[in-house]
């Protein structure tokens, strides 16, 4: 698999991302939907039409920062490789399958990532790697999840003192179409976000390929391809985290859950202008976790989240693991076909 490899093989690799971006819509399907379809403003089936709507428009009111972080700000863009790429998604797609059919909540974002890394080292050892891209990355892994937290509580706080003469029907009444609008954001952030780590993925293959030249910038195919395949992921839909993501954690309300998807949905519009690839399953659930600790810490399933934070490290280093064994098995074919 290298880069004097035919055209078929090309296409073999940006079908490959594709299916990696539509597993990242189903494994983050959760993330959008969870919290408006546990407080039952809507019915899962019209949920996952709502969320795929804005996942796939998100195109239209974000930059391609992320893109460009992805493609060119984790290794260096000069060792990328048809071997490097199958690596990359192999990884990433094997840990995104393991963890849906396990119902965690683990990150498709760091994943990808941490397949890039595993594969890329294990064709050039540590001097391809981005060091800032990289530890803008993992300084995500932290950092969304408490802005999450953060940003929830204050806004559970926020409404709480404004509707604190409501009457718990009228608030429930309001509330119920102000989730309309949080879970339109927070899908926006999702669409915006995550599709673009699949856009720089592509890009920068085709840049090896001598399909794109001059800086490095996306197609529009490419973006529209690629809002697309995690769109039809999303309407697919993942069952088995929404379960998790939106009840196991803590018991939701339609004021918490807009409290949830709106502190969410900011975080995911600040990083997403910046160029930070972060999680959009590490951002929700701090946000979620934030407003049911505002009603009171026990409310929180401390021992779920805990096993789910657990879930967050580990996934960069064994998609690395990954990444790098799937990178191997590409070169073992290509010298096998040689």
């Amino acid at each position: 698999m290298d880069l004097a490899g035919s055209g078929a093989l090309l296409v073999f690799l940006v079908a490959v991302a594709l299916l990696f971006d539509f597993l990242n819509g189903l494994h983050d399907a959760a993330n959008s939907i969870a919290t408006i379809v546990s407080t039952r403003v809507l019915r899962p089936k019209y949920a996952v039409f709502w969320a795929a709507f804005f996942n796939f428009v998100a195109f239209l009111f974000f930059g391609l920062h992320v893109a460009q972080t992805v493609g060119a700000g984790i290794i260096h863009p000069a060792i990328v490789s048809d071997a490097v790429i199958f690596g990359a998604l192999g990884g990433a797609i094997t840990w995104n399958v393991v963890t849906w059919l396990a119902g965690i909540p683990s990150s498709s974002s760091h994943a990808l990532i941490g397949g890039l890394l595993g594969a890329g080292m294990a064709k050039a050892g540590l001097d391809p790697i981005v060091w800032g891209g990289v530890l803008k990355t993992v300084a995500g892994i932290v950092v969304s999840p408490a802005l999450g937290f953060a940003l929830a509580l204050l806004l559970v706080l926020v409404v709480s003192w404004t509707f604190r003469l409501a009457t718990p029907l009228l608030a429930d009444s309001v509330f119920r179409k102000l989730q309309f609008v949080s879970a339109s954001l927070y899908s926006l952030g999702h669409g915006g976000n995550d599709a673009q780590k699949t856009m720089g993925i592509i890009a920068v293959l085709l840049y090896a390929h001598g399909k794109l030249t001059g800086a490095f910038h996306i197609p529009l195919w490419v973006v529209l391809s690629c809002q697309a395949a995690m769109a039809l992921g999303t309407l697919t839909g993942g069952w088995r985290i929404v379960n998790t993501m939106g009840s196991k954690i803590t018991r939701l309300s339609p004021q918490q859950g807009f409290c949830a998807e709106t502190g969410g949905a900011i975080t995911l519009f600040l990083a997403t202008h910046i160029g930070v690839p972060v999680s959009t399953t590490h951002t929700i659930t701090g946000a979620i976790v934030g407003v049911g600790a505002a009603r009171r810490v026990s409310a929180v399933r401390w021992n779920l989240a805990t096993g789910i934070v657990w879930a967050w490290v580990i996934t960069m280093p064994i998609s690395a693991v990954m990444g790098a064994i799937f990178y191997g098995l590409a070169r073992v074919a290509d010298r096998a076909a040689g």
